[in-house]
């Protein structure tokens, strides 16, 4: 007997609901840079959400039912997303607690144009020259937001960790577009609950590693104050709402025509930001965090078409 797909909700119902899930992961940022900044370690940041997304999917595979198995030569691809995933929270939530979290996430938005080049250096398609001018495009507004003028001529008042926070936001987007390449070509097989469990698995189980290993020198201290405490809450909750409503509704959001509207989620980050943490960008930096906003809306597009 066959099961027909669900069907898809009606466009407006499905935007309202991907700016929702961007609003969310948008604030969940602005709540990890809270509580980074009152003393919250990183690993216990990136523990707490990982845990919380774990207990969201083990509820999953228990009301669907689905089988814990995973198809003959995928565990080592498996296992190799997991640790991507690990290495891009790392870079992630470091780069947030270096930079304003606009920048921080405009870094890692970069990831399509990551992911087209990889794609390209393993076998995959060269991208067209309409592709190529508009990720162009991205990195002349990305230089605009990072504002690599003022940098080159005053470099010590943009802080002693600027230039480290840029490093992990590409990072965290480089190794997601890898994880993304691996999930395509080598992971097409697996279920996407069972393939979401068992990288969350992983980052949980990274962490607890990393905790008991000493690998980042306060990884795990507790929050120093409320603010600290309500940071670390509401980054946990927001990632995992969020997270849960896009998973239970992926299937009929019609992700191939509405995934470019996930973009809101630097655009939130940034109104997030000026209210809990105060942070303000340039009338210039504005323009080009619209250049590259719109920017990877087109890509988004083009892959579409």
């Amino acid at each position: 007997m066959s099961t027909s797909a669900p069907s898809a909700l009606p466009r407006p119902l499905a935007i309202a609901l991907l700016l929702t899930v961007g609003s969310m992961f948008a604030a969940n940022h602005v709540s990890a840079r809270l509580a980074f900044d009152n003393g919250t370690g990183l690993l216990l940041a990136i523990l707490t959400r990982s845990g919380v997304a774990c207990v969201i999917l083990l509820m999953l595979v228990a009301l669907q039912r689905k089988r814990l198995w995973l198809p003959r030569g995928t565990w080592p691809w498996q296992l190799a997303v997991g640790l991507l995933i690990t290495v891009q929270s790392l870079s992630l939530y470091s780069a947030v607690a270096r930079l304003p979290v606009v920048i921080a996430l405009l870094l890692v938005n970069t990831f399509p144009i990551q992911l087209a080049l990889l794609s390209w250096a393993l076998g995959g398609p060269r991208p067209t020259l309409r592709q190529c001018l508009v990720m162009g495009t991205i990195l002349v507004g990305l230089l605009v937001v990072l504002d690599i003028p003022a940098w080159l001529s005053q470099p010590e008042a943009m802080g002693p960790e600027w230039l480290t926070g840029i490093g992990f936001g590409l990072m965290a987007a480089f190794v997601f577009a890898s994880a993304l390449w691996i999930t395509e070509h080598r992971l097409a097989g697996v279920g996407s609950t069972l393939r979401s469990l068992l990288t969350m698995q992983t980052v949980f189980f990274a962490m607890i590693a990393g905790a008991v290993l000493g690998a980042v020198p306060g990884g795990m201290d507790l929050p120093e104050n409320a603010a600290g405490w309500t940071g670390l809450g509401l980054l946990a909750l927001l990632y995992g709402a969020g997270f849960s409503t896009l998973f239970i509704f992926v299937p009929r959001l019609d992700m191939a025509r509405n995934a470019p509207v996930m973009n809101i989620e630097p655009v939130a980050s940034l109104v997030f930001g000026y209210f809990v943490l105060g942070q303000m960008l340039e009338p210039v930096q504005l323009l080009g965090g619209a250049v590259v906003v719109g920017g990877i809306v087109i890509l988004g597009l083009s892959r579409v078409r």
